[in-house]
């Protein structure tokens, strides 16, 4: 990674948010979503916690399981764009995505001139969030990119039915992506027309078929790790966790 981008990941630990959003093990927790039923005021403190260790605010996101990337020279200070990624060239500007199970991941350029966060659930990898990010980061003057996935929902824990893995097949390009995205779903015996899903093989293919050879991370799984991540399929009522990325 060029030494002029940073990157952080959070967990839920570290913040003042009670139960249900508290830290797994009865401490505040981190809790940095608006949207999920917390009070204000926690939100609002987890955030300064979170903003200590940054160069400005975040341009947080409207997330809506979707497509559209924004650029952040584009977003004034006050805005919160509806957007499921967002990329930058200006150093100092944060890109932000917030999950509890679908895959954020971090992008940028080997050179150091651009980057981007992406908020990938099912809907938006399949209809092509991914792409759009890669796209827009080109269109900026991006070099070669690489990626690393962050925390998500592990291949072990995905229960998804038939319509799931339908999208992505509609999606493969020829018979080499047809053969990735059977290959990321396996069935269940016990439950017919459920799979289990790879989301992180999903989007590490979507990816490489991009041109996007360098794919990191992908190791950690939200739903297993209850001490470390909010998962809403494991918890239902549960908070929040950020990747950002940015330029020094």
């Amino acid at each position: 990674m060029p030494a002029n981008v940073v990157m952080l990941s959070t967990t839920r630990r570290g913040g003042v948010s009670p139960a249900p959003y508290d830290d797994g093990m009865g401490q505040g927790g981190l809790n940095l979503g608006t949207h999920v039923g917390d009070q204000p005021h926690n939100v609002a403190r987890n955030r300064q916690i979170l903003r200590e260790q940054l160069p400005c605010d975040p341009a947080w996101l409207a997330q809506v399981h979707g497509t559209l990337v924004a650029d952040l020279a584009k977003v004034g200070p006050q805005q919160v764009p509806e957007a499921d990624a967002s990329m930058t060239t200006i150093a100092g500007k944060v890109c932000v995505v917030m999950t509890a199970d679908c895959l954020p991941v971090l992008f940028c350029d080997a050179q150091g001139t651009v980057v981007a966060a992406t908020h990938a659930g099912w809907r938006g990898l399949a209809a092509g969030v991914l792409e759009n990010t890669i796209e827009s980061m080109r269109a900026a003057g991006a070099g070669d990119l690489m990626a690393w996935m962050g925390p998500a929902i592990g291949a072990y824990q995905f229960e998804v039915g038939g319509d799931v893995r339908e999208a992505f097949l509609q999606g493969a390009l020829d018979d080499s992506s047809v053969r990735h995205v059977t290959a990321a779903f396996t069935a269940i015996e016990h439950k017919p027309g459920k799979f289990l899903a790879d989301i992180y093989a999903l989007a590490r293919h979507r990816m490489l078929r991009a041109g996007v050879t360098q794919v990191h991370g992908g190791e950690y799984c939200t739903v297993s790790n209850s001490g470390r991540f909010f998962s809403f399929r494991r918890d239902g009522v549960t908070g929040r966790q950020a990747s950002l990325i940015w330029l020094k």
